[in-house]
């Protein structure tokens, strides 16, 4: 066994997965990874089953090293920059740390979440199957909070498989795909035109459990109140201040607001890539075009193993080349006198 510890790391990072089913109705929410597709991507890349745990990196930076040995590991999601022992390290691909090796991760650019899968997936106690951290319920294992620095996990040592990167499918581009409802008729033509014509931005206040989004006040027909029912991924809520609040994965299980629209399954994992600050819009298409978006959604996770492909990265090293004698003598380019030919008197 080897350890793969926590040397640095910021908020709004945790242990994620799948999530766990089957206990809604007991008020528990599923919580598990904020993008699906790239949780499992770098799963993937390590030979884990798609939805297994793995650390869920927020925007801000992070770095992980090796001890007792050597850990495999792999990153998928919101692109940044990444090294190892100052040699980078691509996105979409895995790496192995040798024992006393960091992986250093700088803040996300174009997105919010990055995936650090650990070969051999990582291990703790489950709750209802699943090791998701839901940091205001105190679930999750092995650390039931955001990770800090100095957490550690026990992981398996290193195979030695070849390392591979993944080709991912290009991710829909447009507007983010909804479905009107379950109470857009809470809503006049007016306002439900409104919300779907704007320009929103996900505020800085927004989390886990839901995105807080910035635009127009939406106006209800018959007040902000409703008997609760039941929420789900994607649920876009209006409370009393007409500001929609779209609820993820840490959401509560019902709600009281109406909910003028629901993202589809496809997108939520768009929605939640979206930084704050950045503008977009929704569109509203209809059951069946949702229907089959999410049947290409889970086809496109059950093809990722083939898309997988050796990884090209081939480290450079200088002094290696230098004492490997492959060139008789060298010349400065910026340096005249090393290669022009002086003329015989």
């Amino acid at each position: 066994m080897s350890r793969l510890v926590v040397a640095s790391i910021g908020p709004a990072s945790s242990v994620q997965d799948g999530g766990r089913h089957g206990a809604q109705r007991y008020g528990l929410t599923v919580s598990g990874a904020m993008d699906r597709l790239s949780l499992a991507a770098a799963n993937t890349l390590v030979g884990n089953e798609p939805f297994a745990a793995a650390i869920e990196i927020g925007p801000f930076g992070a770095s992980f090293t090796a001890r007792d040995g050597a850990v495999r590991v792999a990153i998928s999601g919101a692109p940044r920059n990444a090294d190892v022992a100052g040699s980078p390290v691509a996105m979409d691909t895995s790496v192995t740390l040798k024992d006393g090796q960091t992986l250093t991760l700088g803040f996300a650019r174009g997105g919010a979440f990055t995936y650090l899968a650990i070969e051999g997936a990582i291990r703790g106690e489950k709750v209802f199957g699943s090791l998701a951290v839901n940091a205001r319920a105190g679930l999750g294992s092995p650390y039931p909070r955001p990770l800090q620095a100095g957490d550690e996990f026990t992981v398996d040592a290193a195979s030695g498989a070849p390392e591979l990167r993944i080709e991912l499918p290009q991710p829909a581009a447009g507007p983010i795909r909804v479905l009107l409802g379950p109470q857009d008729d809470e809503f006049d033509d007016a306002n439900k035109a409104l919300f779907l014509s704007s320009e929103w931005k996900i505020s800085a206040t927004s989390d886990r459990m839901g995105y807080r989004l910035e635009g127009p006040a939406i106006k209800h027909l018959h007040g902000h109140n409703i008997v609760s029912d039941g929420t789900v991924n994607g649920s876009i809520q209006v409370p009393g201040n007409g500001a929609p609040i779209a609820l993820m994965m840490d959401r509560g299980t019902s709600g009281g607001y109406p909910k003028i629209a629901t993202v589809i399954t496809a997108d939520i994992g768009r929605l939640a890539q979206t930084s704050a600050g950045t503008a977009f819009r929704f569109k509203a298409v209809s059951m069946a075009e949702a229907q089959d978006e999410a049947r290409k959604f889970a086809q496109a996770i059950r093809s990722l193993p083939d898309r997988l492909r050796s990884s090209d990265t081939v480290a450079l090293n200088i002094e290696a080349l230098s004492d490997a004698n492959v060139a008789g003598y060298a010349v400065s380019a910026v340096d005249a006198g090393t290669w022009q030919v002086t003329a015989e008197p």
